[in-house]
C-alpha cells in the first residue's frame, strides 16, 4: 500500500504550505496534476487554505518551477540546463552545488537533493531563478559517491540502533538494523557503511564496518580521526607477509654498480623519537682543498618493485601520517623501521647526491649516485646542537664544517628571494594512556636548519638534472615540488591588514622584490606581540605547494626546479623520483605524462587529507587537555574573526577556541571580512583580528573536538 502524502494543515502559513506543493510536484515530477486533486491529495478543505494554494501556484508558474498544461492543470517543469559537478551537503539543510566548468554554487533543497551524500558527484538540473531568490538546482542523478562511510558513537536498543555522527555535513543519524551491528554496543566508536537511504525515509540505513573501541578512548579517537579522513589505521596482513620476505643481509649482488661511502665519515640526524632514518650526511676533506658532503637517502626503490604489493598499498597510502601520538607509516615497518633505515653500524643502500664545495659553499661539482653507506653515528637534534653550540663532541669538526656550510648556502638563498618562515611547532607531552599532560613549542635550530639545507640542495640538484635540458630538448617527465606565486589579492589583503600595525610590503614588481619584502616583513615582525599573527595571516596569501609534472619553480625557496628525493620511506612521490632517475641515468625513454601526472595528484590530495588528520589529532588534545581546566581565566590573542565568532589563541600554551557571537550579547556584532573583524551595530564595538583579549574556559567537547570561551570584561 503505497504511504500518503503529508496533509496540510488547518493553520499552515503561506511558506510552510508553498514547500509541501513543491514537494508534490517533485515527487509525483512527470505527471499533470489538476488544482482540484492537488486539493484532495493536501486535504486543502478551508477557502483560505485553497486561496493560499492558487496565490503560490501563480508564484510557481511567473518563478518557472511549474508549467500550466491546460486549465487548472500544471506539472513540475524540467526544462532547465542540466549541468554535473559536486555537491556538498551542510547539516543545516543548505545544500549547494558546486559546477564542473566553475561558476557560482547552486542551491539545493532538501528535497531536491535526492539524499546525494557530500562531495558526491551529481548531475542537476538548473530551474530559472526566482524572483529575490537564488539559483535553485534539482539532483536527477548520482553520477559517483564520494562517501559512504562515516565514523560515530552507537546508540544501541532492542531491536535497532543509530549511529551519531558529528559529522557537519550529516543532518541525520544512521539508522543500523540489529543484524548488522558486527557486536557493537552503546558507547562504542564505530565505522558504519551507508547502504541504502530510501526515497521516503529520513535516515540514511547503514552496517558497522569496525569497532574502534571505547569513546573516549586514545587509540579509539585516533583511529576515529583517521577514519574520518578516509586514511588507514591499520595494515594489511599480506603487505606486512611481503615484507618479512627480505633478508636483513645485503647479498653480494647488491653492491654491483654501487660507490662505496662505507669508510667515509657518515652519521644521521633526526628528532629523539624518530625510528625510520631516511637521509644521512658524509663528510670528507679532499686533496684539493674542497669538501665533499653527501647526502645519503635510503634505496627503498632497490627492495619496493613497481607494481608489488608492497608498492600498491605505499601508491595508495602516498604519505606517512604523523598524529600526537603515533606515526601510521606508508611502508610496512620492517621496511621502514629496519631494512631500509639508514642505522648505525649497519651497512645500507642509499642513492646519494655528492658534492664538491668549496669553503664559500659553491658548488664546485655534483654527481648523482646509487651508493653502499655505513652510518658511524645516530645524533638527535638536540646531541647535534650541543655540540655545534659547545664546539665539543663525536664528530665536531665534521658537524661544524657542515654547519658553516649550510648557514652559507641559506643565506644565498635568502638572498635569491627564498621566503623564511620560521614558525615553532606546538607539542604535548603524552602520558602511558595518551593523555596530554604538558605543552611545549618545538622551534628550527642551527642543527634542524643544518640538515634542512642539505636537503633542499639535494632535491634542487636532481631535478636540475633532469628538467634543465639544452634548448630545443624536451625534459622528461619527473615529478616536480612545485608553488605558484601568492595569490595577488589576498596579498593586497594581507598590505591592508599589517598597516594596521604600521607595517608595509611591496605587491607588485619582481618575484624577488615581493618575496624579499615579505622577508623583511617577518624580521620586523621577529620578537613582537603580533608576530604569530602576522605571520599566520602571511602564509594563508601564499599557495599551497603540491605535486606535478607540469614544473613552474618553487616560489617560496627560489628555486627554478625543485623536487622531493630525500625521504622515500614516507613520501611516495620521493620513491616515483628515485624510480624515474634510475631509468633516465640508464638512457630509459620518458614515461607517461597522463599517468604520472594523475599520481602526483593522487600524492598532493593525500597529503593534504594527512594534514587535516595531524590537525584533528592536535585539536583533540588541545581540547582533552583544556577540559581539565574548565572555568580558567587566560590570556590570548583574537586569531580568527568567522561569522558565527571569534576564535581565540591562548598565550601561554596556543590552545585555541572559539566565542561564539551567540555570547556576544551586548550588541548585534556584524562581520566584516575585508577588515578581519566583527563590529556593534549600536555601540560600535570592534573586535580585531590580533586584538589582545581575556576569556575563561567555558566549554570542553571531545566529541566536537570543540573548545569554547568566554569573554571575560576588564
Amino acid at each position: 500500500m503505497k504511504k500518503k502524502e503529508k496533509k496540510a494543515g488547518k493553520r499552515m502559513n503561506k511558506r510552510q504550505l508553498a514547500n509541501l506543493i513543491m514537494d508534490y510536484f517533485h515527487s509525483h515530477a512527470g505527471e499533470v496534476i489538476s488544482l482540484k486533486y492537488l486539493f484532495e491529495q493536501l486535504r486543502l478543505t478551508t477557502h483560505p487554505l485553497k486561496m493560499l494554494c492558487m496565490d503560490i501556484i501563480s508564484e510557481l508558474l511567473l518563478d518557472d518551477h511549474i508549467t500550466q498544461v491546460d486549465k487548472n492543470k500544471y506539472r513540475l517543469n524540467t526544462h532547465g540546463v542540466e549541468m554535473v559537478g559536486r555537491f556538498q551537503r551542510k547539516s543545516n539543510g543548505k545544500n549547494s552545488f558546486i559546477p564542473e566548468e566553475g561558476g557560482e554554487p547552486i542551491f539545493v533543497a532538501e528535497r531536491n537533493s535526492a539524499h546525494a551524500m557530500n562531495n558526491d558527484k551529481v548531475r542537476i538540473t538548473f530551474y530559472a531563478k526566482r524572483r529575490g531568490k537564488e539559483a535553485e538546482g534539482e539532483v536527477v542523478e548520482i553520477i559517483e559517491r564520494a562517501q559512504d562511510r562515516f565514523v560515530g558513537t552507537l546508540e544501541v536498543e532492542k531491536s535497532y540502533a543509530f549511529l551519531v555522527t558529528e559529522h557537519r555535513t550529516l543532518a541525520n543519524d544512521i539508522f543500523i538494523p540489529r543484524d548488522k551491528l558486527k557486536g557493537g554496543k552503546t558507547g562504542d566508536k564505530a565505522i558504519v557503511q551507508v547502504i541504502e537511504w530510501p526515497d521516503k525515509a529520513k535516515n540514511p540505513i547503514g552496517q558497522v564496518v569496525d569497532i574502534l573501541g571505547r569513546s573516549g578512548e586514545n587509540s579509539a579517537e585516533m583511529h576515529a580521526i583517521l577514519a574520518e579522513y578516509g586514511l588507514p589505521y591499520s595494515y594489511p596482513n599480506s603487505v606486512e607477509r611481503a615484507a618479512e620476505r627480505f633478508s636483513l643481509e645485503l647479498q653480494p649482488a647488491d653492491f654491483e654498480g654501487r660507490e662505496d661511502f662505507r669508510r667515509v665519515t657518515t652519521f644521521t640526524i633526526d628528532p629523539k623519537d624518530a625510528k625510520d632514518f631516511d637521509d644521512a650526511l658524509s663528510v670528507r676533506k679532499l686533496e684539493n682543498g674542497l669538501w665533499e658532503v653527501g647526502v645519503h637517502i635510503a634505496d627503498v626503490s632497490h627492495y619496493v618493485q613497481e607494481g608489488s604489493l608492497i608498492d600498491k598499498e605505499a601508491e595508495k597510502r602516498a604519505t606517512s601520517i604523523y598524529l600526537v601520538d603515533r606515526t601510521i607509516p606508508m611502508l610496512p615497518e620492517r621496511l621502514c623501521n629496519l631494512i631500509c633505515s639508514l642505522r648505525p653500524d649497519e651497512e645500507k643502500l642509499a642513492y646519494s647526491v655528492i658534492f664538491c664545495l668549496n669553503d664559500k659553499a659553491e658548488v664546485k661539482s655534483s654527481h648523482i649516485a646509487q651508493t653502499v653507506i655505513c652510518s658511524n653515528r645516530r645524533f638527535t637534534y638536540e646531541e647535534a646542537q650541543q655540540i655545534i653550540e659547545t664546539r665539543k663532541g663525536d664528530y665536531a669538526v665534521e658537524l661544524l664544517k657542515l654547519n658553516e656550510l649550510a648557514a652559507e648556502l641559506r643565506r644565498k638563498r635568502f638572498d635569491a628571494g627564498a621566503i623564511n618562515f620560521d614558525r615553532y611547532e606546538v607539542k604535548f607531552e603524552i602520558d602511558a594512556q595518551g593523555k596530554p599532560v604538558s605543552v611545549y613549542f618545538k622551534t628550527a635550530k642551527e642543527a634542524n636548519k643544518l640538515v634542512e639545507e642539505f636537503m633542499l640542495l639535494a632535491n634542487r640538484t636532481v631535478a636540475e638534472f633532469v628538467g634543465r635540458v639544452p634548448k630545443g630538448k624536451k625534459a622528461k617527465v619527473f615529478p616536480y615540488r612545485i608553488h605558484d606565486l601568492p595569490d595577488p589579492e589576498k596579498l593586497d589583503n594581507l598590505s591592508e591588514f599589517i598597516a594596521r600595525f604600521g607595517y608595509k610590503i611591496r605587491t607588485s614588481g619582481t618575484k624577488s622584490d615581493v618575496s624579499k619584502s615579505i622577508n623583511h616583513l617577518l624580521d620586523s615582525i621577529h620578537g613582537k606581540k603580533e608576530e604569530n599573527l602576522i605571520e599566520t595571516v602571511s602564509i594563508r596569501a601564499m599557495q599551497k605547494a603540491h605535486y606535478s609534472v607540469h614544473n613552474i619553480g618553487h616560489y617560496g625557496l627560489a628555486f627554478d626546479y625543485y623536487t622531493h628525493f630525500t625521504s622515500p620511506i614516507r613520501r611516495y612521490p620521493d620513491l616515483l623520483v628515485h624510480r624515474l632517475l634510475t631509468r633516465y641515468l640508464q638512457g630509459g625513454r620518458s614515461v607517461s605524462e597522463v599517468k604520472y601526472e594523475e599520481l602526483c595528484k593522487h600524492a598532493s590530495d593525500m597529503e593534504q587529507l594527512a594534514s587535516n588528520a595531524e590537525r584533528a589529532s592536535i585539536k583533540y588534545k588541545q581540547v582533552e587537555f583544556m577540559s581539565e581546566r574548565l572555568g580558567q581565566v587566560c590570556d590570548g590573542v583574537i586569531s580568527g574573526v568567522t561569522e558565527w565568532g571569534l576564535y581565540v589563541e591562548l598565550n601561554e600554551n596556543k590552545c585555541e577556541g572559539m566565542i561564539p557571537i551567540r555570547d556576544l550579547d551586548d550588541d548585534y556584532y556584524e562581520f566584516d571580512e575585508k577588515n578581519y573583524c566583527l563590529r556593534g551595530r549600536r555601540k560600535r564595538r570592534i573586535y580585531r583580528l590580533g586584538d589582545a583579549i581575556t576569556v575563561q574556559v567555558a566549554r570542553a567537547n571531545l566529541e566536537k573536538k570543540q573548545l569554547d570561551f568566554a569573554l571575560v570584561e576588564h
